[in-house]
C-alpha cells in the first residue's frame, strides 16, 4: 500500500439485516466499496470493521474522515419483525383502545376473516389518567401528578421498558404532556419516553398515538445502537460527524436521530430512492421505477419527471409498508414526512414457510446474517428466497457459492448442497419463487398502479 492520503473525506455506510455496505469516494474520482455480513447482535461491529477495512484499502487515514453518512434499516426491521422494546402507553381516560380501534380501512374488501394486526402495545400496558384538554386548548380536567406516578409504576411492573405519552388534544395545549415528561425525568430517569407533542403535534388521535408509540418502542434500540457506533468509530480514529439518513431524504446528527427514531424508519430506502433518482437524471431518464432488493425487504419507488414523491401518511409493518397512495389499514400508521417507498417483507433472506393447508408464504421473518440462508453453510436450516434462487438456478450455483465463500471468508459451499433445507426441494423452490415474485410485485404495484401509473 502506498502513502496514506490526508485530504478530507466522506464515508457512506448502509446497514441492513443481512449485509452492510460501505463506500468511499476518493479525491481522484474513484470509488472504493466494501460489502460484508451484518452483525445483528451489534450492528455497529460490522460497520466499524467495514469502515476500517475500507480506509486501509484506500490508504486513507481515519482522522481524515469529516463525515460518516449512515443509512439504516435497523428501525424498519424492528417494526416489521416486532423486535422493538416492550412499550407502555399513558393516555387520557377513555382513549386506551385507540390503537386497536384504528381507522375503518381494511387491506382486503369483503374478507370477513381478516384480523387486524396486533397493536404494538398490548392492552395491559395501555393505561389511562384523569385529565382533559379540549380542542381549543382549554383545560377542562386537571392532571394529578400522584396518579400519573402510580400509573407509570404499574406500567413498569407490567414489563414496560419505554413509555409513550399521548394525551387528548395535546397538540392544542402541550402543558399536561410537558408536566408528565418532567415527572418522568425526575422520578423515572432510567426509562426512556416519548411525548406526542415532541414527535407529531397535530390533530388525529390514532395517527398521533401510533407514531408516538413507534418512536417510543424504537428509542432503546436506536439510542444504544447509535451510541455504540459513535464510540466504536472513535476507537478507530473516526471522530468526524456521524449523520443519519432520515425518511424524508434529509440527514440528522446521531444524537437527534437517537431521540427521534421514528424519523429514520425508512432511512435506507429513502437513500436508495434518492440515489436512483440521481442516477436516472444522470442518464437522461426523467421517469423510472426504482427497485431495491434487500436481505429482509424489497422496496420500490416511482420517479416522475425527475422527481420523487413524498407523503405524510405512511404505514409500516404487517407485510407491506406504503404511503397514502396505497395504505389499506393493514400496518401501523406513521404520520411523518417520508419519501414515497412501497416496501414488502420479501428480501433475499426472507424465510419461506408452508402452512397446514400447503400455502407458501414468504417473510416477513428473515434469516438475516446469522444464521443466514441455508446455502451460506453458516448454520441456517430454514429455506429462504436466496436458497430458492440458488437451487432453482443450478447452473449459477457454482458462481454463487464461489462469490459467497469469498465474501464470508469460508470454504466454498458445495454445489450439490441441499439448499432447500426442508421438504421436497423442487416443490419448495418453485413455490417460494412464485410467492416471492408475487410479493415483490406488490411492492412495485404499491408505488405505480396505486399512483395512477
Amino acid at each position: 500500500m502506498g502513502a496514506r492520503t490526508t485530504g478530507r473525506y466522506r464515508v457512506g455506510v448502509d446497514v441492513g439485516g443481512t449485509f452492510t455496505d460501505a463506500v468511499l469516494p476518493a479525491a481522484d474520482g474513484s470509488l472504493h466499496a466494501l460489502k460484508l455480513l451484518s452483525s445483528p447482535d451489534d450492528y455497529g461491529r460490522a460497520i466499524v470493521a467495514g469502515v476500517r477495512e475500507l480506509l486501509q484499502g484506500a490508504g486513507v487515514d481515519a482522522t481524515a474522515v469529516d463525515e460518516l453518512v449512515h443509512g439504516t434499516t435497523v428501525a424498519t426491521n424492528a417494526v416489521l419483525e416486532g423486535t422493538g422494546a416492550p412499550t407502555g402507553l399513558l393516555t387520557t381516560r377513555g382513549f386506551r383502545d385507540v390503537l386497536e380501534i384504528r381507522r375503518i380501512r381494511i387491506p382486503v374488501q369483503y374478507d370477513f376473516a381478516w384480523e387486524k394486526p396486533p397493536p404494538l402495545v398490548p392492552r395491559e400496558r395501555r393505561l389511562e389518567v384523569d385529565e382533559r384538554i379540549n380542542a381549543r386548548g382549554e383545560v377542562e380536567g386537571t392532571l394529578d401528578p400522584r396518579q400519573v406516578r402510580r400509573t407509570v409504576e404499574r406500567l413498569i411492573e407490567r414489563g414496560a421498558e419505554t413509555l409513550a405519552v399521548c394525551l387528548l388534544n395535546s397538540y392544542a395545549n402541550p402543558a399536561h404532556e410537558r408536566a408528565v415528561g418532567a415527572l418522568l425525568d425526575r422520578h423515572f430517569p432510567a426509562i426512556p419516553h416519548t411525548l406526542s407533542t415532541d414527535v407529531v403535534p397535530e390533530i388525529g388521535e390514532y395517527e398521533r398515538t401510533s407514531t408516538t408509540v413507534i418512536n417510543a418502542c424504537l428509542l432503546p434500540l436506536v439510542r444504544s445502537y447509535l451510541g455504540s457506533l459513535r464510540s466504536r468509530l472513535a476507537d478507530i480514529g473516526v471522530t468526524g460527524r456521524l449523520l443519519v439518513m432520515q425518511s424524508h431524504g434529509g440527514i440528522a446528527g446521531d444524537r437527534a436521530a437517537a431521540m427521534r427514531p421514528a424519523y429514520i424508519v425508512e432511512s435506507a430506502p429513502a437513500a436508495g430512492a434518492i440515489a436512483a433518482a440521481t442516477l436516472a437524471s444522470g442518464i437522461g431518464c426523467s421517469s423510472a421505477i426504482a427497485f431495491d432488493m434487500g436481505g429482509t425487504t424489497a422496496k420500490s419507488t416511482l420517479i416522475e419527471d425527475g422527481r420523487l414523491r413524498y407523503s405524510r401518511d405512511y404505514e409500516v409493518g404487517a407485510g407491506m409498508s406504503a404511503s397514502s397512495l396505497s395504505t389499506k389499514g393493514g400496518g401501523y400508521a406513521l404520520r411523518l414526512p417520508v419519501v414515497d417507498v412501497a416496501e414488502v417483507g420479501a428480501g433475499g433472506g426472507s424465510v419461506v414457510t408452508v402452512d397446514a393447508v400447503g400455502r407458501v408464504t414468504v417473510g416477513p421473518r428473515s434469516a438475516g446474517a446469522v444464521p443466514g440462508p441455508a446455502c451460506y453453510a453458516l448454520g441456517g436450516t430454514e429455506p429462504t428466497v436466496t436458497d430458492a434462487n440458488v437451487s432453482g438456478a443450478n447452473s449459477l450455483s457454482g458462481v454463487v457459492a464461489h462469490e459467497l465463500s469469498g465474501l464470508m471468508g469460508t470454504e466454498e459451499v458445495p454445489h450439490d448442497q441441499d439448499t432447500s433445507a426442508t421438504g421436497d426441494p423442487a416443490d419448495e423452490i418453485q413455490g417460494s419463487l412464485r410467492r416471492m415474485a408475487g410479493t415483490t410485485a406488490d411492492a412495485g404495484g404499491g408505488g405505480t398502479v396505486a399512483g395512477g401509473v
